[in-house]
């Protein structure tokens, strides 16, 4: 990690501690995430209206006052609307109301304006093709709350603090090769999950677990026409896909969360996925799925959706994407539901490579019967990854990787047991780069490896009646060393005379000592 990025992540945390007295993790994980991202819009926005204004010799700070002001700030917005997706007027912009905040002059209370700058953010893009993607992105940035403080003037200090301390980090936008402020924001997102207990797994996927996924479904790929993630949390997954790649030519998602959704789409504008190249969609999925989405097939899916969450099947009954299956995911366990799902969403060419609980290997009943249509009447299944307990943040469970694929040209499944393949960091196990590389190396490779992997032919997978338990095909069975009884013996009857030898000691000192022994 850089020296820039060192202290970048340091001035966030101590903004985070400003914060952290007034309100719980969530809600100043909404606040600081909300303020990075208005920073970064005012930024972009000045970058952009600097390149319009060079010819003329002017700077977005001169049109303010210039005589041609109105006609400037008019082209000017035409153009951020469409390169940008959005627009702010001169005054509008961070370091503005930073500056006029810290003056401590009469004109230093700025949380109206700071309102309605949020506010005309969202409505300057309001019948443009952007709409969508920038629509009530500030909604969990409430500045009237009393969280904040007890009075307007003190929330008015806590926020303008907030800004000043945002002032003086430089994210380096003009520098194409550095993306600082999207890694400050996966910094941020990550460490407020790992102390965010259940609703952890609502929005952040620990970052080698989705380098696994992301590399699992670019094998053999240097671009990708698509990517979807149908349970997209906070993004990550799918910006995860786009480094493993030189180019990803769309991003889909959904999510039902609200707040979590607000994450993804600012998450996914501050890593510079431009608003015409992503389409997140808030609902949910299994039930409401997106109908911009539904007809489409995408070339690489990832996901990390809930675990065994329930979901109500009953008014989807003849849907598509379950019927074929003939029984339905049960109400309590939707764990299948999500891989019908994604498995209907998937190219012809693509791969799927999404997480859940071990209890989808085993599990009878429906779950059985759409392990075994999967297998044996799709031959879609391509891998299963056994990973260690307790790498997600709020649950100790173990989870396994399930990777499938439509047209595959065999009929054999890979097995992969990387439970034991971790390091103890505090109460929380993780996986290196070297237990990454070798279980990517390995399903791409398809290798049989003792006690690690192993290539299952069909057959053998019909012999155990579609159950996928792991240490049924991968034996990680350790003998133990042959017991040498012949010196165990005489070490039991060297250890008899010394006991014998120290009871005669004992017995002359109580002798001595005219009391009786003890023994």
């Amino acid at each position: 990690m850089s020296e820039n990025q060192l202290q970048l992540h340091q001035t966030l945390w101590n903004i985070a501690n400003d914060l952290r007295g007034n309100m719980d993790a969530d809600d100043f994980r909404d606040y600081i995430l909300g303020f990075i991202f208005y920073k970064y819009l005012s930024k972009k926005m000045g970058l952009h209206a600097n390149a319009i204004l060079q010819p003329d010799g002017l700077t977005y700070d001169d049109v303010l006052g210039h005589e041609q002001e109105a006609l400037l700030l008019q082209e000017i917005k035409f153009s951020s609307l469409d390169a940008l997706g959005y627009f702010l007027h001169p005054s509008e912009l961070f370091d503005e109301l930073a500056k006029r905040g810290n003056s401590g002059g009469t004109n230093k209370f700025i949380l109206e304006d700071l309102q309605k700058v949020l506010t005309n953010i969202e409505q300057s893009t309001m019948g443009s093709e952007s709409e969508d993607d920038f629509g009530n992105l500030f909604e969990d940035l409430d500045l009237t709350s009393s969280k904040l403080g007890k009075t307007e003037e003190a929330k008015n200090e806590l926020i303008v603090k907030v800004l000043v301390h945002l002032q003086g980090i430089d994210f380096d936008l003009e520098n194409d090769e550095n993306d600082l402020l999207g890694d400050a924001y996966e910094y941020l997102i990550g460490q407020f999950a790992s102390g965010a207990g259940k609703k952890a797994g609502e929005f952040y996927t620990p970052q080698q677990v989705s380098k696994i996924l992301a590399q699992l479904v670019t094998t053999n790929k240097e671009r990708l026409k698509s990517v979807y993630d149908p349970t997209c949390g906070s993004g990550s997954l799918l910006l995860r896909v786009a480094k493993e790649v030189k180019e990803v030519g769309a991003f889909y998602g959904q999510e039902s969360n609200p707040t979590t959704y607000n994450l993804c789409r600012m998450n996914m504008i501050m890593h510079d996925v431009h608003y015409k190249k992503f389409d997140i969609y808030n609902e949910d999925t299994l039930v409401n799925p997106s109908p911009k989405h539904i007809d489409k097939r995408f070339e690489a899916i990832v996901a990390n959706p809930p675990f065994s969450a329930k979901w109500n099947p009953d008014s989807i009954i003849s849907d598509e994407r379950f019927s074929p299956y003939g029984k339905m995911a049960p109400k309590s366990k939707a764990d299948f539901a999500f891989v019908q799902h994604m498995i209907h969403q998937l190219d012809d060419t693509g791969t799927m490579a999404c997480v859940l609980p071990h209890g989808v290997l085993f599990r009878g009943a429906a779950e059985g019967h759409i392990r075994k249509y999967l297998i044996e009447d799709k031959n879609q299944l391509d891998a299963v990854i056994g990973l260690p307990a307790n790498i997600f943040y709020g649950t100790s469970i173990p989870t396994c990787i399930l990777v499938l694929q439509k047209n595959r040209p065999t009929t054999d499944i890979l097995f992969i047991d990387a439970s034991n393949d971790f390091e103890k960091v505090k109460t929380q196990n993780v996986l290196t780069d070297a237990h990454l590389a070798n279980i990517v190396a390995t399903y791409r490779n398809r290798q049989t490896k003792d006690k690690y992997s192993y290539v299952a032919s069909l057959a053998e997978v019909q012999e155990n009646d579609y159950n996928l338990n792991i240490p049924r095909y991968v034996d990680t069975f350790e003998e133990e060393e042959d017991v040498d009884l012949l010196g165990i013996s005489a070490d039991l009857k060297a250890l008899e005379k010394d006991m014998a030898a120290t009871d005669k000691t004992i017995a002359d000192f109580c002798k001595e000592l005219n009391i009786e022994t003890p023994f």
